[in-house]
């Protein structure tokens, strides 16, 4: 492979401490190098903002309940459809595209590093093979422990080395990432038509609470020495009051470590309501802002955008909630001794109230967190819109007067119950830049893969955006930021040019990453015969057909770890 030299590009690398340097990049064999080699091939970029490759540290593209959502709405398949335009496949989709949907869009905007945010263990092997289908990205996959039934029991029996041991025989029998936990408790709950309503509450037949789940996986995934932390979605998502439960839940937080991330809060937004009613609901953005602040906490957006979308998450009761409000299509899936999963489109509407509050709560997170490390660019795609919102969100960021603009569309109620358009900051191409790449990497520990960065050994992946920041004003010429972010010059990945002009014009081929701890023979759940009654009593599948072979990931990347056991 011949290298690239990237000339006079505008590169701001918050890892690296680089803001705004006009460098070259030399590029050989899929890694950013001192020199390219003879006769590079030599690209432009002059004039072009020059990021690392984006990450979207949440967002849901593969899987069984992303593949249902897509057959569940032909109406929502019959939209952006794309005919084979070279070495393109055909595509359909809007809110839940195709794999290959997925990954040309992803790869437009100049993302090339995608974290499922919600796999069920029994059904990885099918999130593998959707993996291998969205070609231009780098893989990983949250694993849902949220309603284990062997973790509930470990949990309230306080064997917290068992619960570890689990943990890591799960991650490496699925090939998994990083431990999510969805309403904790709740979804199990759910299985017996009931939920919890506070951390506090007792789950069902099993004898432990929210709190408990929580406190002890946070444990476990220190004992582990994961390189992620736990990916949490809090419990009562999407209720008026429920950052009540938000505080008592970050409260949990222990200092562990002051140095490392203790926990991943994911889309903050739907856990930041004020209110007891959607009569009254009002902003409590302020609240976690203030809460999160100083802690070794991450969190992201979850920013809802106005038009249609199809809502999907492990949170079943949830889903439930939200078919009672809106009467729309519903789906509801269990997922026998683990987890499980809700899914209807929905339509979120300026004429709406309840959705102009959720808008400015997403925007009031990030413009009001201090540090833009501690508050990632999402919309839980596609449950607060598509992820091709991205380019529109970065605007209302960087421009007050966009907001404004977009405020006199709203309901007029809205600046009554939030506190958006008082707030004058304007977030800097930096602060962009670590909230969609940098700071996402560091969140998900995998800065040691060479990502989010463009230093010597970083792996060559790289947005080219035709912005120039000495030459547009983001608050003023916004429609210039949209799209710009929306269509990259060249998007470059392992060393590759996949994407020129927002047209993807080679095949791709991605990589998995997955993690795995090493624990000591006595913690070899696969030797345990309790552990392993549960699948001959329970399960409808064998433990022997349960893990996924390394065949399903053609270019798997295994962190592995020493657990502290």
């Amino acid at each position: 492979m011949s290298g690239i030299l990237v000339r006079n590009a505008f590169v701001i690398d918050p890892i690296k401490r680089i803001s705004g340097e006009v460098m070259d990049i030399a590029i050989r064999d899929g890694w950013v190098v001192e020199d390219a080699g003879p006769d590079p091939v030599v690209i432009d970029a002059s004039g072009c903002l020059t990021l690392p490759g984006g990450i979207d540290s949440h967002t849901h593209v593969c899987g069984t309940k992303v593949n249902f959502g897509r057959y569940m709405s032909p109406e929502d398949m019959r939209a952006g459809r794309t005919a084979r335009r070279g070495v393109m496949h055909v595509t359909s989709g809007y809110s839940v595209p195709t794999t290959f949907g997925n990954s040309y869009r992803y790869s437009a905007m100049g993302y090339t590093t995608l974290l499922e945010g919600a796999m069920a263990p029994l059904e990885a092997r099918h999130t593998h093979e959707e993996f291998t289908a969205t070609p231009h990205q780098d893989m990983l996959a949250n694993t849902l422990f949220d309603g284990n039934w062997s973790v509930m029991e470990a949990v309230r029996d306080r064997d917290i080395k068992r619960v570890a041991a689990i943990v890591a025989w799960t991650l490496s029998a699925v090939k998994g990432f990083a431990i999510k936990l969805t309403n904790p408790g709740g979804t199990e709950a759910w299985g017996w038509g009931q939920d919890v309503r506070g951390i506090h509450d007792q789950v069902p037949h099993f004898g432990v609470t929210p709190a408990e789940i929580i406190s002890a996986m946070i444990e476990a995934n220190e004992i582990l020495r994961l390189p992620h932390s736990v990916h949490l979605h809090c419990n009562n998502l999407g209720v008026p009051g429920n950052y009540r439960t938000t505080l008592a839940t970050i409260d949990l937080v222990p200092d562990l470590n002051p140095l490392r991330q203790s926990l991943y809060l994911t889309h903050a937004q739907f856990h930041a309501y004020g209110g007891s009613t959607w009569r009254d609901i009002d902003s409590r953005a302020e609240a976690i802002c203030q809460a999160v602040n100083g802690k070794p906490i991450v969190m992201d957006m979850g920013q809802v955008m106005f038009g249609r979308t199809t809502t999907m998450t492990a949170d079943g009761p949830m889903e439930w909630k939200l078919y009672m409000l809106h009467h729309n299509k519903w789906s509801n899936h269990d997922v026998e001794l683990e987890t499980g999963s809700g899914i209807i489109p929905v339509y979120y509407s300026r004429k709406s109230l309840v959705n102009c509050v959720m808008w400015a709560i997403g925007l009031e997170l990030a413009l009001l967190t201090n540090d833009p490390w501690q508050c990632l660019l999402s919309t839980d795609n596609p449950n607060g819109a598509p992820f091709v919102k991205y380019p529109e969100i970065i605007a209302l960021l960087m421009s007050r007067r966009y907001r404004e603009q977009e405020g006199t569309l709203l309901d007029p109620r809205t600046s009554h119950r939030t506190a958006i358009f008082s707030i004058d900051r304007e977030l800097s191409w930096e602060e962009i830049a670590v909230m969609t790449r940098a700071g996402q990497a560091k969140a998900l520990g995998i800065t040691g893969l060479g990502k989010g960065h463009l230093g010597v050994g970083a792996a060559a992946d790289l947005a080219i955006y035709p912005l120039d920041p000495d030459g547009i004003d983001p608050a003023v010429q916004v429609q210039e930021v949209i799209a710009g972010f929306s269509r990259t010059k060249y998007t470059i990945k392992r060393g590759r040019v996949v994407a020129r002009d927002g047209e993807v014009i080679v095949e791709g081929a991605n990589a998995t990453i997955w993690s795995r701890s090493d624990v000591p023979s006595q913690y070899d759940m696969g030797q345990d015969p309790a552990f392993t009654e549960k699948f001959s009593q329970y399960y409808t599948v064998r433990m022997k057909n349960y893990p996924v072979q390394e065949a399903y990931l053609p270019r798997g990347v295994c962190i592995r770890t020493e657990a502290a056991l």
